[in-house]
């Protein structure tokens, strides 16, 4: 069997970082505005009185404590609370292709490629900036890549869906040398004036190389040893943003169009199906759980973390065996887990073993079983 290996990995970290607190105060000035505004409906019972936000609350909820956006101007003014970006002309390319290009540059330094070796890329993210032509083809162009292109969305599995995909390709003879990028502007889709949300996304993008081992130029690449993909359809994470909602004009900038989710609901349903999957998935390679030396989990919650190291290593997982990047980068949908990986692989052994999990809307769920070479 062809073997497929994952040779470098890249990231890119938009310049702003902002802090719970920052995004506490804004939001709490926007309440106090509309709560004066709104006084005489709220004292007649007509309208609730909003809620103040706190940066306890926000930590204790999710484990996040800061973000990285590409735009904070927009987010940090109440009378805006959304990121402010500039259209560009269509001769430019896009913020989304500027992001995918710095991390892929890394991934091609890491793998000892170069651009034009490239013919397979794959751009797997939650939200596309366009229905065409694909955000995959522009990267391909302005990277010197050749092959195809193509975008794909799985929501917050993009990535792992994306990598088994460029993978399934590799191995048939399709291509020889595959390039996966997320890149997630996820501030875009999130609703600043929602005081159970408000906090929960930041804004980065990733990107991985993936060849056969036997073309591979690094040493110790990691094998894609064994991948598992579920989908299982549910309302309760979505956003109904579209290229149809201009046909609806009273309903077209409803906070439907935004991201929404029922937490309590996606932490009951979401969790055991992660697990189970995981479990049934090292059991049918005949790993042990005692023998994986790193879970790189989505990053969208801690509680969510927590649990499923436990349910699957059998005790509280540390910081070592499943890396929490979200405290730093908040929930950055697809890119969350690579990103774990991305900064929590290299001083791993050779014949070391790791699970790289996505789970989120859809449901989709995407495992990925790693071994160092």
């Amino acid at each position: 069997m062809t073997q497929i290996v994952i040779s470098g990995s890249g990231l890119y970290t938009p310049p702003h970082a902002v802090s719970n607190e920052e995004l506490v105060q804004a939001f709490n000035q926007y309440v106090d505005l509309y709560n004066e505004e709104n006084a005489s409906a709220i004292d007649a019972g007509q309208l609730d009185a909003k809620q103040h936000s706190s940066s306890d609350f926000i930590e204790k909820a999710s484990g996040i404590k800061s973000r990285f956006l590409v735009s904070r101007e927009g987010v940090l003014d109440p009378d805006i609370m959304q990121p402010l970006l500039a259209e560009r002309p269509d001769e430019q390319p896009s913020i989304m292709v500027e992001m995918a290009v710095a991390a892929a540059e890394q991934a091609l330094i890491a793998a000892g490629r170069k651009p034009e070796e490239i013919d397979l890329v794959i751009v797997a993210a939650s939200n596309m900036p366009r229905p065409y032509p694909a955000l995959a083809i522009e990267l391909q162009h302005y990277l010197g890549a050749s092959g195809m292109a193509f975008d794909m969305n799985v929501a917050c599995s993009s990535a792992t869906f994306g990598i088994k995909t460029a993978a399934d390709l590799l191995a048939a003879g399709t291509a020889r040398l595959a390039l996966v990028v997320n890149p997630e502007i996820c501030s875009g889709h999130l609703n600043f004036r929602d005081r159970d949300s408000h906090f929960i996304f930041g804004d980065a993008c990733t990107a991985v190389l993936l060849e056969r081992e036997t073309d591979c130029q690094v040493a110790q690449p990691w094998r894609l040893v064994g991948s598992t993909l579920t989908t299982q359809y549910s309302n309760n994470i979505r956003n109904n943003f579209g290229f149809l909602n201009r046909l609806s004009p009273r309903t077209r900038y409803g906070d439907d169009k935004l991201f929404r989710q029922q937490g309590r609901k996606v932490f009951k349903e979401v969790l055991p199906l992660v697990c189970d999957q995981v479990e049934r998935q090292l059991a049918a390679q005949g790993w042990q759980a005692g023998e994986l030396s790193r879970l790189w989990l989505h990053q969208a919650n801690l509680t969510m973390n927590q649990f499923i190291g436990r349910k699957l290593l059998g005790h509280d997982a540390s910081q070592e065996e499943a890396p929490v990047i979200l405290d730093r980068y908040a929930n950055t949908s697809s890119a969350g887990s690579v990103i774990a990986f991305h900064l929590h692989n290299q001083d791993l052994p050779s014949g070391a073993r790791g699970v790289l999990c996505s789970f989120g809307a859809g449901y989709s769920i995407g495992s990925l079983l790693l071994e160092r070479g």
